[in-house]
């Protein structure tokens, strides 16, 4: 969903650099149906991408220059040098693409530079995975240009590395394996263990349904050390319990396993990571059975628990969730890291205007700005474009 065309990245990238470029492609955000903070704990989440993209026209070079330029950030050119390229050196958002970079040659290949020019649809600060698109697209263009032996997975990994090591975000692999492996008309369930990938058909209009993004246009401060701090608590809980992950713990487990931690935070952190499992689970079977209409329960007990246990939620999602279910929808929940960002709403669709038009009220009543709304329709990864 991009109203810039291929036609237009390349002439803006001519602009910028002097000659065409010597290729397009995509990548696209996400929205995660279910399963959160759970693919860092070697876990289950079940992602779709979604129509937005990031744009890149990119040509190689192979004087160990990178250039690179963001058509949706007021700035020049940023100029760096590949084998100057250091971790945690800041460069803004161009850290993300330059991190790229980094990976890819402390990987072993050799990538001696490129122009870039990027453009992105993704809402930024959206919880939709701006980030991981921008990294996509460049990696997937560099592995294209440089004829690198990489599979989209792989490629996925090294996006990963790139935002974990190079920007310092210790995210999960979901992000990056949504933005590089989706399929049109399905969901992702990924297994962030062994990283095996089933494509689920999800097509909503054939049962009458429409899947909602509601943008809630803030982001809370709060979110910037919290994601990071989850993790740890996570981490700290798979120690007591003597287990790899908590992936490791099964919900029958989960009422002994909690008696033997010592930290109540912790325990709400184990918790929600083991249901919300469980939800991916529960999930799959219902859309496997054509139960679609079931699953809008399992959203809405899956936003509780974030909201409750992991304490991630905040008033506008909660407010989003509370007032979208209050006026007929069959179920709803954060998406992303939350802090603000987004939430998705699962619904008939006779109750997408009357829903739509609740949520907008809810808004300004609360003296807020009017939420950002539109249909999550699952759609292709990443991919050449010209």
């Amino acid at each position: 969903m991009n109203d810039t065309t291929v036609a237009e990245v390349a002439a803006s990238f001519r602009e910028l650099y002097g000659a065409g470029p010597q290729g397009v492609w995509a990548a696209p955000g996400r929205v995660n149906l279910i399963g959160e903070y759970t693919d860092f704990n070697e876990g289950f989440v079940m992602p779709l991408a979604l129509p937005h993209t990031a744009l890149a026209a990119v040509s190689r070079r192979t004087d160990g220059v990178l250039r690179l330029h963001s058509a949706d950030i007021q700035g020049p050119v940023v100029e760096l040098r590949v084998d100057e390229l250091e971790p945690r050196s800041g460069s803004g958002w161009a850290a993300y693409p330059a991190g790229v970079v980094w990976a890819l040659r402390a990987a072993g290949h050799a990538v001696t530079g490129a122009d870039i020019h990027l453009t992105s649809a993704v809402p930024t600060g959206a919880g939709l995975s701006s980030s991981a698109a921008l990294e996509v697209v460049t990696a997937l263009a560099l592995r294209d240009l440089y004829e690198l032996p990489l599979s989209m997975a792989q490629l996925a990994a090294l996006a990963q590395r790139a935002e974990n090591e190079f920007v310092g975000v210790p995210c999960g692999i979901m992000d990056q394996t949504a933005s590089a492996c989706c399929t049109e008309g399905h969901v992702l369930h990924l297994d962030a263990r062994d990283l095996t990938r089933h494509q689920i058909p999800f097509d909503l209009p054939a049962q009458g349904l429409r899947l909602l993004v509601v943008d809630t246009r803030v982001k809370h401060a709060l979110g910037d050390g919290a994601y990071a701090q989850r993790r740890a608590g996570c981490e700290q809980g798979a120690r007591e319990l003597g287990v790899r992950t908590l992936r490791d713990v099964s919900a029958a487990q989960l009422p002994d396993a909690l008696a033997e931690l010592s930290s109540a935070t912790v325990r709400d952190y184990v918790r929600h990571v083991v249901s919300d499992n469980e939800r991916v689970a529960r999930v799959a079977a219902l859309l496997a059975a054509g139960e679609v209409r079931a699953v809008g329960p399992v959203l809405t007990e899956g936003h509780a628990s974030l909201r409750d246990d992991l304490r991630v939620s905040c008033a506008e999602l909660d407010l989003v969730v509370d007032t979208a279910v209050a006026a007929g929808a069959l179920g709803a929940r954060m998406t992303g890291g939350g802090f603000g960002g987004s939430a998705i709403v699962l619904l008939d669709e006779p109750a997408l205007g009357p829903v739509s038009k609740a949520l907008t009220s809810a808004f300004e009543h609360a003296d807020l700005a009017a939420p950002r709304l539109f249909e999550a329709v699952p759609s292709a990864g990443a991919r050449r474009l010209a």
